[in-house]
């Protein structure tokens, strides 16, 4: 078997440079909606309102019960189809296409938001019951008690484990050559189907999804062991 690294590398690379642009724009973009989102979802799942927390649970489950390749599917091929029967029923007639790289974002967005959801609820579960006391004390309200002292303890407590979905997001990104998007996958298939490089090819970009991810990890590691520290020198300080 003749492996021809130094010319596969020569030609694929500047393709792949490209798709690292598409990657990382993909990824910034689902993973900003994926934190409001979870934000959101997270305060519905801790209020008062019984329908709401029940629309809620039965939402998120969805969601992280169907895999996300089926998801960028429904919201590539499927929506748009709907939106257009639904249009047609009242008579008007469209045409609504998304874009793939939309529709990633759009899927991305939505799935890791409801999984990340989850970890902010447990979050905000788990913080000082005194916060909340001491807050009303203070005057302020319910609301105001909750974006002032309960949630911004509880996504910095979360962070070690976003960083850990960003770096599952990036991985997640070769999903979405099934929608045609030109992310790092699609481009190294395409460049072997052409040159035959089949080895070389995939070898290269699995290489390069290492060096994306790698840094991130040992960051996410990084931080959780500042936040760990930084946590028992406040509870020292309070001892």
């Amino acid at each position: 078997m003749n492996l021809h690294w130094a010319r596969a590398f020569q030609q694929l690379m500047p393709s792949l440079i490209q798709g690292v642009g598409v990657v990382l724009y993909v990824t910034a973009l689902g993973f900003i909606g994926a934190l409001i989102l979870a934000l959101l979802l997270a305060i519905g799942r801790v209020s008062k309102n019984k329908i709401l927390n029940r629309i809620l649970i039965v939402f998120i489950e969805f969601i992280r019960g169907t895999p996300l390749l089926v998801q960028f599917f429904y919201i590539y091929y499927v929506i748009p189809m709907l939106i257009d029967g639904i249009a047609a029923v009242f008579g008007m007639e469209i045409d609504v296409q998304f874009s793939a790289t939309f529709s990633g974002i759009v899927g991305f967005t939505i799935n890791y938001g409801c999984y990340m959801s989850e970890v902010i609820r447990s979050a905000i579960l788990s913080v000082d019951p005194g916060q909340r006391e001491a807050g009303l004390a203070l005057g302020f309200s319910e609301t105001q008690v909750l974006f002032k002292f309960i949630i911004p303890p509880a996504v910095r407590n979360s962070i070690p484990v976003f960083g850990n979905y960003l770096v599952m997001m990036i991985k997640d990104t070769s999903l979405l050559a099934m929608i045609s998007v030109q992310e790092l996958l699609l481009r190294a298939k395409t460049f072997a189907s052409q040159t035959f490089m089949t080895v070389e090819a995939y070898t290269i970009v699995a290489l390069v999804y290492l060096i994306l991810s790698v840094p991130l990890s040992r960051l996410a590691v990084a931080l959780e062991r500042h936040l760990k520290r930084a946590r028992l020198k406040q509870k020292e300080i309070k001892g």
